[in-house]
């Protein structure tokens, strides 16, 4: 199969036991395909392994997990010095899997693979906090960020997505809003934020929808704000006519700067970055990343 070029997965150690992911891996191997298996078990490995993927001259670096895998191996490749760089590669085995859906990788293991070896290489955007931290898919603070960052581990793997939804009507009594003012170009609001989603891809928390505009290759981060003092009608509401809601405010700019007078959380793809103030500004076209024909995030 020569128009499968060599890859390098970097795999979250939790899908390391995956059945139909060694299948899928072991058939294309007994077709020729090369593929180089490495699995993640702490914080930098995936940026050790980039590395190597890198002198072995591999094409594709494949990122094995949820959200925050592929987070971290899109991290390490825009920080990559190398004269070669290797395109990125999505196997969504994680809990939500939000960027992967929406961009439109097959749920399929086995397809899946084949489109992150062989897919197209389009030019992606990438986001980044305060000169360092990266999200390749969305920020999200206040209530959404306080629901993935204490849902259970196991109400995760037993639910999914909807484990998210489950919990954080669980812990409606700890809501609270977030006093913050946001700038951006043209734009500027202050005031009490239930939810804050800044978005480079659309969806988070297991198929929220927090910035259903937002393109992966336009320079541009999306934002929406979620207002007011009740969540659920604000939600509610959002869902059966956004375009009435009172409680929603939505502005788009190539960065944003966010104050606020006490400590508030932004979620980044699956990890936490807690503070006063935070500059979000996209870096355009930062990286390759093999996508399906007909990208719903690209314009």
């Amino acid at each position: 199969m020569t128009d499968f070029p060599p890859s390098v997965l970097i795999l979250n150690g939790k899908g390391a036991g995956n059945p139909q992911l060694r299948e899928a891996i072991t058939q294309l191997r007994d077709e020729g395909v090369e593929i180089h298996v490495r699995v993640t078990w702490e914080k930098g490995d995936a940026a050790r392994y980039l590395e190597e993927a890198c002198q072995l001259g591999v094409a594709t670096v494949i990122a094995g997990g949820g959200d925050g895998t592929i987070n971290e191996v899109a991290t390490a490749i825009i920080h990559c010095k190398h004269s070669h760089i290797p395109a990125l590669g999505l196997l969504p085995l994680g809990t939500a899997n939000d960027f992967a859906t929406s961009v439109g990788v097959p749920e399929e293991l086995s397809k899946a693979l084949k489109l992150a070896i062989a897919g197209n290489a389009t030019e992606i955007d990438i986001a980044q906090v305060n000169d360092k931290t990266c999200f390749i898919n969305m920020a999200t603070g206040g209530f959404g960020t306080r629901i993935t960052s204490e849902t259970p581990e196991r109400l995760k793997a037993a639910l999914g997505g909807v484990s998210y939804l489950i919990h954080g009507l669980m812990r409606m009594d700890t809501l609270k809003a977030d006093r913050c003012e946001i700038r951006g170009e043209g734009f500027y609001w202050q005031g009490d934020a239930l939810v804050i989603g800044i978005g480079n891809g659309r969806q988070a928390g297991g198929g929220q929808q927090l910035c259903p505009e937002a393109l992966i290759n336009d320079g541009l981060l999306h934002l929406r704000i979620f207002t007011g003092e009740e969540l659920l009608p604000a939600l509610f509401s959002t869902l059966s006519r956004p375009e009435e809601n009172p409680n929603l405010i939505d502005g788009v700019s190539s960065w944003f700067e966010i104050t606020a007078p006490h400590d508030i959380t932004f979620n980044l793809d699956g990890e936490p970055k807690t503070g006063r103030d935070f500059r979000i500004e996209i870096l355009p076209h930062a990286l390759e990343c093999r996508l399906p024909p007909n990208c719903p995030l690209l314009g």
